[in-house]
């Protein structure tokens, strides 16, 4: 009966996770796409903490602890920041509906299943399931990435994709705390570099949106 709890409740946050993914390639405003990110990092924080507890794996509190910290209050806080300071267009441009955003998305997640599940078919279904959502949450921060012209909600889809790749390492045997180390520092340099490179787009070119910046390439050339 325990293990069936565990096992329920670990399927519950992982499909938390994706269901933020989701939730992200919904909204069509800035701060609603970051307040949902924040969302997803939370839900992955309770993921690494209960991986931590039912593999008796206790550095992977570190990573719960790394994710809430940083990808659930910092990074959000630094986005929410950096939106008010470059005064950027608050509604998001999509190259795709929301409509069909959605349904490649249900797609995407399709594709995960299919391509998942018979590879790890001797692992066992708890791994084998978490791995699938976590392949999910990977293509559907790639599927933002794509679809969103504006540069601060493709730096979203970048760090929602690398949440998907840490539900996957501490569902299948967690991480050295080096990685996660690493991780931390890693998403500590890209939020420094993106503001840098946020503030020179801005001040260039008085936009954020990728569509107007290959225009203004196409009338240079």
């Amino acid at each position: 009966m325990l293990q069936q709890f565990s096992y329920d409740l670990a399927h519950l946050i992982g499909a938390t996770v994706l269901m933020a993914g989701f939730g992200m390639l919904y909204q069509r405003r800035i701060f609603a796409v970051l307040n949902t990110f924040a969302f997803q990092a939370f839900a992955l924080a309770a993921a690494a903490a209960w991986q931590a507890h039912v593999q008796h794996a206790p550095h992977l509190y570190a990573t719960a602890a790394i994710a809430l910290v940083f990808k659930a209050l910092l990074v959000p806080f630094a986005l929410h920041w950096l939106v008010e300071r470059l005064g950027i267009h608050r509604t998001v441009e999509t190259a795709l509906s929301i409509g069909w955003t959605m349904i490649v998305g249900v797609a995407l997640v399709a594709l995960s299943i299919l391509l998942v599940l018979p590879v790890t078919a001797k692992a066992a279904a708890l791994t084998r399931e978490s791995l699938a959502l976590a392949m999910s949450v990977v293509l559907l921060g790639m599927l933002m990435m794509i679809t969103r012209r504006n540069a601060v909600t493709q730096v979203v889809g970048f760090m929602a994709l690398e949440n998907g790749l840490i539900l996957a390492a501490v569902s299948a045997k967690g991480m050295p705390l080096v990685v996660e180390i690493s991780i931390a520092f890693s998403v500590l340099v890209a939020m420094t570099l993106f503001g840098i490179f946020f503030f020179r787009i801005r001040e260039r070119f008085d936009t954020l949106d990728l569509h107007y910046l290959e225009t203004y390439r196409g009338d240079r050339s």
